[in-house]
């Protein structure tokens, strides 16, 4: 692969650093302060200026190449640059989970009706958008797991079932769910599932709680729902009856490097962190940037930022000229190590901050929570080590001694 950045790309990173600089970093006390104020769930008026300032430097949807032009390897640096400010930068660019997944979800799937619906204004960032698959009483690693029913009665599909941990229900602006759930518990394993769309506001469709992620409320929420026979018309099927768990598949790919993505700039944004803090502090008589152990964390981070960056830009070229089912070990491979850096990186920073680093008066404790979560987060890493080893074990090595 070629590592020199092309020409777009490099403009596309100065356009982004652009706008993190003049107006996403300096947006973050406000948007925490609007929070505070006005409630955890609500939504600060100052994102529509930011994605006023995104669209007026063409980073706008850029996730997507069919619709921008840039590949996964170009939108790449994108990502771990908006990944410096993780709750906010993503959703500036229109490029925030779970939308993303949830966006190229319909436009591989969706029906011409229900891209205009839908897609349409999340494309433009006028809804938000929410995937309910994960479940309380079985292991949702595995999809097939999902008890969820989904019965088809006439022309209307009724679901019941209870989801949780769905990213975005707490946010008023999330108007569709993608749900998945079994149409034919008869049917061949991987046959059982389907997907439907549900709108916010469809009878039946009722709102639990909103689940705290170490301690944490998200702005966007993680939800758990209840499906009590909640009815939808049959048109408002993704794919056919027994697509589910082949659309879960193909939905996971490409957003499971975009969390990996922005982990990396999570990371970089931790050390610029701890190496200004060990820089301006002094203690025993000498900056703790002059401590041979606090040198040997900044080292180490920097080490293992670049190594997890090459393997994500690896993974990422890897979609663009194979695809996501032939990188699929890749794929796992950079959802495990991405976020463990992560969180090894941000762990050291709050050493060197000390109790300010656990305090919500800087990013650290937010950033390893989530950086922890996204452990988790599509997939835990024992899955994604398991179909690693898998691709392992399959091919006969050259030469064994």
């Amino acid at each position: 692969m070629d590592f020199n950045p092309s020409p777009r790309t490099v403009e596309l990173q100065e356009a982004m650093w652009d706008l993190m600089r003049k107006h996403v970093f300096p947006a973050e006390a406000t948007w925490a302060q609007y929070l505070r104020e006005h409630g955890v769930h609500e939504h600060p008026p100052v994102m529509e200026e930011l994605k006023e300032q995104a669209r007026r430097r063409g980073l706008w949807n850029l996730f997507l190449p069919e619709w921008s032009g840039v590949s996964n390897l170009e939108y790449a640096p994108i990502a771990e640059i908006s990944g410096w400010s993780p709750v906010i930068g993503p959703e500036a660019i229109n490029c925030q989970a779970p939308d993303t997944g949830n966006m190229e979800t319909l436009n591989l799937f969706g029906t011409a009706e229900q891209k205009q619906r839908w897609l349409e204004p999340l494309k433009e960032g006028t809804i938000r958008s929410a995937y309910a698959m994960t479940e309380p009483d079985a292991a949702s690693s595995d999809a097939t797991n999902i008890q969820t029913v989904i019965r088809r009665e006439g022309d209307h599909y009724v679901v019941n079932g209870r989801k949780w941990w769905i990213t975005g229900v707490a946010d008023d602006r999330c108007e569709i769910f993608i749900v998945m759930g079994k149409t034919d518990p008869g049917a061949a394993t991987h046959r059982q599932q389907s997907m439907v769309l549900v709108p916010r506001d469809t009878p039946g469709l009722r709102i639990e709680r909103h689940l705290p992620l170490f301690g944490y409320q998200d702005q966007h929420g993680h939800s758990e729902i209840v499906f009590d026979d909640v009815r939808v018309p049959a048109e408002n099927l993704l794919g056919e009856e027994g697509d589910g768990f082949t659309i879960a598949q193909a939905r996971l790919g490409p957003g499971r490097i975009h969390h990996a993505m922005r982990a990396i700039g999570m990371a970089e944004r931790a050390l610029a962190l701890m190496v200004d803090r060990a820089k301006s502090r002094v203690a025993f008589g000498s900056r703790l940037a002059d401590q041979g152990v606090v040198q040997e964390h900044i080292a180490n981070s920097r080490i293992e930022i670049d190594q997890a960056r090459l393997q994500v830009l690896h993974c990422a070229w890897m979609i663009d000229t194979v695809g996501a089912k032939d990188a699929r070990y890749e794929i796992s491979a950079i959802k495990v190590i991405a976020p463990q850096v992560a969180c090894t990186v941000v762990d050291r920073a709050i050493e060197i901050f000390g109790a300010g680093g656990v305090s919500d008066d800087f990013p650290l404790a937010y950033f390893y929570a989530w950086a922890r979560a996204l452990r988790i987060v599509d997939g835990p890493d024992a899955v994604h080590r398991r179909t690693v080893a898998r691709g392992e074990l399959k091919p006969t090595p050259p030469f064994v001694g």
